[in-house]
């Protein structure tokens, strides 16, 4: 089978098409899935120029990617909830699991697994795992009240839009912030009250600070917006906010959850939560979509398509 594989730590002249073994006959409680489209995120970037090599087992060649949608192909004898046919999808934590997702085929645990939303394609569905689950788990983190008012940076990006619709969805008051003039028609069609252009270095538009803050675009100083006492959640590991004014700050990790998943995915065929999708590459231009994902400004998901 065809599989992008990166051959050694550097640029993405590095990720390579290549003919890899098909994965075994199932374990006992693994799918096998043939993939109809894998998402590119920041993760698979950071992979790839080895970043992460310092807190990995693994090393090139390997396969990256943590976003997939696809078909069940076989089952292993302890899985129940999918059966041969069913559409799924997941989010494989590539570095932990050993599974990356830029591939044919990719056997995965049933458990990180969820039924694919019916009212999207497959390879729209593959934005969803990793993206909602981020939000998802960060707004769980933040534990705001309905009615409070929380900032999102990067309001228009993959997370960042994924939190402003489901912030909402929890009655709480939105203010976006995004860096462009241009985005902030996308952020109020996302569900935003409000919408900030800048840097998010002070309250927005002047106004009174808000309760909390989920920070998805490296701006720590966004942290001036939070009243005193307030909560703060970062996705952005290598630069949280720091703590100041008594308020909480917390990095979140996301966590594989196939229950979860499938929450949001209900989601999805409600029309409660809306994916977007920038662009699908083929596997042959897997380097063109990491180059595209590092320039910035990509508003909605790239995606691999086998």
């Amino acid at each position: 089978m065809r599989a992008v594989v990166l051959s050694a730590y550097g640029g993405p002249e590095q990720l390579t098409v290549s003919h890899v073994p098909e994965p075994a006959a199932p374990d006992a409680s693994v799918l096998l899935v043939r993939v109809a489209a894998a998402g590119v995120n920041p993760v698979d970037l950071q992979t790839r120029t080895g970043l992460h090599a310092g807190h990995s087992a693994l090393q090139p060649p390997m396969i990256l990617g943590w976003d997939v949608a696809g078909t069940v192909v076989a089952v292993g004898d302890d899985v129940t909830a999918f059966r041969p046919g069913d559409r799924v999808v997941a989010m494989s934590a590539q570095m932990a699991t050993g599974r990356g997702t830029y591939t044919e085929m990719v056997a995965l645990p049933a458990d990180i697994a969820a039924p694919a939303p019916a009212s999207v394609p497959l390879t729209t569905a593959a934005g969803l795992p990793l993206a909602g689950l981020t939000a998802q788990q960060a707004l769980d983190a933040l534990g705001l009240p309905e009615g409070a008012t929380l900032l999102v940076t990067g309001a228009v990006g993959s997370v960042g839009g994924s939190a402003v619709q489901l912030a909402r969805l929890r009655g709480l008051r939105v203010v976006a912030q995004v860096r462009r003039a241009a985005d902030a028609d996308e952020a109020r069609a996302l569900g935003a009250h409000e919408v900030t252009v800048g840097t998010a270095e002070a309250p927005p538009a002047g106004g009174p600070a808000v309760d909390g803050l989920l920070e998805t675009a490296g701006l720590a100083q966004a942290i001036g917006a939070v009243r005193d006492g307030g909560r703060a959640v970062s996705i952005v590991p290598r630069r949280p906010p720091a703590a100041e004014r008594g308020i909480t700050v917390t990095v979140n990790h996301v966590e594989q959850d196939g229950a979860r998943l499938a929450a949001l995915t209900a989601l999805v065929d409600r029309g409660a939560l809306r994916l977007r999708t920038a662009r699908e590459y083929g596997f042959d231009d897997a380097a063109e979509a990491h180059r595209s994902l590092a320039g910035g400004g990509v508003r909605g998901k790239l995606l691999l398509v086998p």
